[in-house]
């Protein structure tokens, strides 16, 4: 075994790292927000989506990491529901989780009682409500952190205790308490350091998001030698397990209805947890610094919980082959026992760091988000509420970080306690679904509250109320009954000695799971409540409007007043006072000039008896819910301002105002859209006009230069006939020769020009008629006969039979095959030159193609080659003759008859032009080829 002391050493540095990493997250984070050259980069890392998701993996706690292993060695695979409910929920995610953040950060909330408390008009009573019974909810969740590293620690010590007789250690000889004083330093120094509760802790996420990452590789490790270090494979360990029969039941799901019923309602109570569990609402809303990171989490957060729980049931099993026939060892604790075992001290050293990195992160995040709920909802309201309390607060700043702080330290003190007098005596996970199903009730009031109009405050306190009653009835009061702590007589003969108020049987109903048993009751009666009392309730025009804003937040949210009715008067003096006392001087001021700056027809003036409007009291609310929590900001707000009753009427005058100045702004932005998109349109215009532009002055100068070259040969030569009178015959032939085929020259590249012209201008007339190809292929060879066995080149047709013929002009198509193969004819080599033009049909259309075995043509020229007075380089040594238009007109005739042209070409291995027709019939399939050569 390894010594307490360095076990004690190894986590005091583990600490450490978790402060260092907290404290360069929250450095790096702050100077990449002030621009600073070089941290950009690391800032985004630490606000990136990847940071996020891996922070929102704070709800495999110590639970995951210890306690998934003990049920999957008692159920089977039941452990998998805890991880199935969250996994279906995600695809909710971008309508549900989105609407929440969109909420929080628009009205400034900062907890799970905070949005509950803003959706029902602000109501501090139900925020108070909330904040109470989530610290009974979660205390009990956080003890079992505790319960985890310290057993983990006895074992990986040698100081195990047994299960179901714990020996109770004076409290400076437990190691718990001590690490209970070190995270209530860690979570103190990075939790409280801002006091505006709605702005994001990035130190604290990113230690948060590296301890999920040192959970999962310590986990994945421990699982991978176990499976391949002490068994042969994930195929040994199950037929080892198969063999006993006491095992194979794990295999499988029970029989009977009983285990459907508690699935389904653990699916459910594990859906809702990983929302509204203050520590996930902590990470997924508050700490959320862009919406679309939802869409980034909703697929790395099921993976996270997939890869996580693979060698759970492996762990399970061997934990039960190798250690099942010693009771002393409790199955949450088979991840350290199974590594001592087998005598790797270090490597159960690694699976200690992993459970503390579990378990720690939760304490962290969870006594976070109560604090600021305790210090919002209970603390700052009943000092706000206490006339002679609050004349004897003079720093109001201090007074909400030591409350804070304070409740840090008693939170965690408090789910110590709960540790040592209840907990210790439960496995983990019936003391973590205990959690789920506290947080469940918060269920109705938020989802009705988010999609219900008429939801009401009066519904959401009874629903609640209800809830938690029964839920504590039902399912805490038995754990405490089993510590010793209350009468046994309360599960035997029921409440006040009434058999119908027995825990487990209330009012009767028997034979349901205590977990499905509790949650039948608290949830069905919370929702029903819920419902009745919320029709039977009037809304005052504040709830309305809060309403009205929750449920269609993504409409209000552009709106900057978000719709909030406020009527009276209030001074800027009294509200700059205000948020200088509980912000700052310097933010306060900060955050007035946002407010100038914005609304520049709304002064900030300071001056005594300036009265301030309903937006800048509407605003400096807003910004003190931050600190404050939504409820004491108006408390604190009414406080200095004479606010008038509005009218139902008056607030549906608001949202109707606000509806208009919505859509005004939709018909703003769609206008400045599409100016955008003909601004964008008729610079392309232009552009094209531009290229255009320039093609036509490069299209003339390239036809005057190529019509400069026969005439400047016609002009040279007739000068010579005209001066020189002694020529003779012969060379006076030569000479005219030369002038008529300059003439000839210059007159097809002037009927080029023409052609080309018409047919970009769509002036062309093609004289449309059935053809055949196979005729005006044959024309074709035969008009270049003797250019090709002038070279002593071989050329070949290949003309498939009964084709269908085409719809086209047949003296253009002969155009179109003589160019392309005097083409070829160029480019071909004397005397081992092959040229092979081949035709077929496919596709409803024919295909021709002319090839060739020359130099070919570069992969740069080949997408030009079609281009006006294009010719491509390096074809031969010698130049070839040519205006440069064939190719452009063969484009231009091919197109016009709803065709394709296109080359193909590797340098070294020849050319292929080809070209297709549109056919008047379907043939089906093609028939045999018929070939025609010609050499």
């Amino acid at each position: 075994m390894l010594t307490p002391a360095v076990v004690i050493l190894f986590t005091l540095g583990y600490l450490l790292l978790l402060f260092g990493l907290a404290w360069w997250g929250e450095h790096q984070a702050a100077q990449a927000n002030n621009g600073q050259a070089g941290r950009k980069s690391i800032g985004r890392l630490v606000h990136s989506p990847y940071t996020y998701a891996l922070s929102l993996a704070v709800y495999c706690t110590a639970w995951t990491y210890y306690g998934s292993v003990g049920n999957a060695a008692q159920n089977g695979i039941e452990f998998l529901a805890i991880y199935l409910g969250p996994t279906l929920m995600v695809p909710l995610w971008y309508v549900l989780l989105r609407k929440i953040i969109r909420i929080s950060k628009v009205q400034r909330l900062s907890s799970i009682a905070d949005l509950i408390s803003a959706r029902y008009g602000k109501n501090s009573t139900l925020g108070s409500l909330v904040t109470v019974f989530c610290v009974l909810g979660v205390v009990p969740y956080i003890s079992i952190q505790l319960k985890a590293i310290s057993s983990s620690f006895s074992i990986l010590s040698g100081q195990a205790q047994q299960v179901g007789n714990p020996v109770q250690l004076a409290i400076w000889q437990d190691s718990a308490f001590y690490l209970a004083l070190g995270l209530i330093g860690f979570v103190i120094f990075f939790g409280t350091r801002k006091l505006d509760t709605s702005e994001q802790h990035p130190g604290m996420v990113t230690a948060i998001a590296f301890e999920s990452m040192v959970k999962l590789v310590a986990f994945l490790a421990i699982g991978l030698y176990v499976t391949y270090g002490m068994f042969n494979g994930f195929t040994d360990i199950f037929a080892q397990a198969n063999a006993q029969p006491a095992l194979q039941k794990l295999f499988t799901l029970p029989e009977g209805p009983t285990w459907k019923s508690r699935w389904f309602w653990m699916l459910s109570i594990a859906a809702w947890a990983i929302l509204f569990l203050p520590r996930q609402f902590q990470v997924a809303v508050v700490e959320n610094t862009q919406e679309k990171h939802i869409k980034r989490a909703m697929w790395l957060l099921p993976l996270y919980l997939l890869i996580i729980n693979l060698f759970v049931l492996p762990i399970a099993l061997g934990g039960q082959l190798l250690l099942g026939n010693q009771p002393a060892i409790d199955a949450d604790t088979y991840v350290l026992a199974l590594p001592l075992l087998a005598g790797h001290e270090w490597m159960a050293l690694l699976a200690y760091i992993g459970g503390f990195s579990a378990a720690s992160s939760m304490i962290i995040v969870s006594t976070i988000a109560l604090s600021t709920m305790i210090s919002n909802n209970l603390v700052t309201p009943l000092v706000l509420g206490w006339p002679a309390l609050k004349k004897r607060i003079n720093n109001w700043t201090a007074m909400l970080q030591y409350s804070r702080r304070f409740s840090i330290a008693a939170i965690i003190l408090l789910a110590y306690g709960y540790f040592r007098f209840v907990a210790n005596y439960y496995p983990l996970v019936s003391i973590g679904l205990i959690s789920f199903a506290a947080v469940a009730q918060f269920a109705p009031a938020v989802l009705g509250g988010l999609f219900w109009k008429e939801g009401h405050k009066n519904g959401a306190l009874a629903g609640i109320v209800a809830g938690f009653v029964l839920w504590f009835f039902t399912l805490v009061l038995p754990t405490i009954i089993g510590a010793g702590l209350v009468p046994q007589s309360i599960m035997d003969q029921g409440l006040w000695g009434i058999s119908q108020l027995r825990p487990y049987s209330l009012l009767g109903l028997k034979g349901l799971d205590p977990l499905v048993h509790s949650l039948v009751w608290s949830l069905c009666a919370n929702a029903f409540t819920y419902v009745i009392f919320s029709l039977l309730a009037n809304s005052t025009p504040k709830e309305y409007n809060q309403a009205a804003v929750f449920t269609d937040i993504f409409a209000y949210s552009t709106v900057y007043e978000n719709a909030i009715g406020w009527k009276g008067t209030a001074y800027i003096t009294d509200l700059r006072n205000l948020m200088v006392q509980f912000l700052g001087s310097k933010k306060a001021e900060s955050l007035l000039a946002q407010y100038a700056k914005r609304f520049p027809d709304q002064p900030i003036n300071v001056q005594q008896g300036i009265k301030a409007s309903p937006s800048l009291v509407t605003f400096a609310e807003q910004q003190l819910a931050g600190v404050l929590g939504s409820a004491s900001s108006r408390i604190l707000v009414s406080s200095i301002a004479k606010e008038e009753p509005i009218t139902l009427e008056e607030v549906y005058d608001i949202l109707r105002e606000s509806q208009q100045l919505m859509r005004v702004n939709q018909q703003l932005r769609r206008t400045s859209l599409e100016l955008k998109k003909a601004t964008q349109s008729l610079q392309e215009a232009n552009n094209q006009l531009r290229k255009l532009d320039k093609e036509k002055d490069e299209f003339i100068s390239t036809v005057t230069h190529e019509m400069r070259t026969p005439l400047t040969s016609i002009k040279a030569f007739t000068e010579i006939l005209f001066y020189t009178d002694d020529l003779e015959d012969e060379e006076r032939k030569r000479f005219l020769q030369t002038i008529i085929n300059e003439a000839d020259r210059m007159n097809r590249l002037i009927g080029q020009v023409l052609d080309l012209e018409r047919f970009e201008s769509g002036r062309q007339k093609l004289n449309l008629k059935p053809l055949e190809l196979a005729p005006i292929i044959e024309e074709a060879l035969q008009n270049t006969e003797q250019l090709w066995q002038g070279k002593q080149i071989n050329c070949q047709a290949h003309v498939q039979t009964q084709m269908p013929k085409v719809l086209a002009d047949q003296d253009r198509i002969l155009q179109v095959l003589l160019n392309l193969i005097s083409n070829a004819i160029k480019y071909v080599p004397e005397q081992t030159g092959q040229i092979d033009i081949s035709a077929y049909y496919v596709d409803e259309q024919v295909k021709v193609h002319v090839k060739d075995n020359g130099k070919g043509i570069d992969p740069d020229s080949l997408p030009h080659i079609f281009e006006k007075f294009f010719q491509a380089k390096n074809q031969t040594t010698k130049k070839p003759k040519g205006s440069g238009l064939g190719l452009a007109i063969c484009k231009q005739i091919i197109e016009s008859h709803g065709g394709q042209i296109y080359a193909e070409s590797q340098p070294g291995k020849g050319t292929r032009l080809s070209f297709t027709l549109p056919t008047l019939l379907n043939i089906g399939t093609p028939a045999a080829y018929e070939a025609h050569t010609y050499s």
